[in-house]
């Protein structure tokens, strides 16, 4: 009886300590990405990477190494970019999206 009671005392210490509006945060931030339809793709072919449902976004270049080598404007909705890069692995983010490429 009294280990219930101690967790159920415990457990309401733990709800009553957060704020509403930390968890209102929390609900808005899931809601927002479930929203967002804007989620652009990207594919690559040898050393073309192509980026759809950019538009307006940039698309941004970089090494294994974390060091920024290329950044570049998407100005339509589908865009092809040639990557004139040394051979190795890079990343390329645009907005929310993340890959891995390698060119050889």
């Amino acid at each position: 009886m009294k280990k219930s009671l101690l967790i159920l005392a415990a457990a309401s210490m733990l709800f009553t300590s957060i704020p509403a509006n930390a968890m209102e945060m929390v609900m808005e931030m899931g809601v927002a990405e479930q929203i967002d339809e804007r989620t652009p793709t990207i594919s690559t072919e040898g050393n073309i990477v192509s980026i759809q449902g950019a538009n307006g976004m940039t698309l941004e270049v970089v090494s294994m190494t974390g060091r920024a080598v290329a950044s570049y404007k998407i100005e339509g909705p589908v865009q092809r970019i040639e990557l004139n890069l040394p051979k190795g692995c890079y990343i390329l983010k645009v907005g929310k999206v993340v890959r891995k490429v390698t060119v050889r």
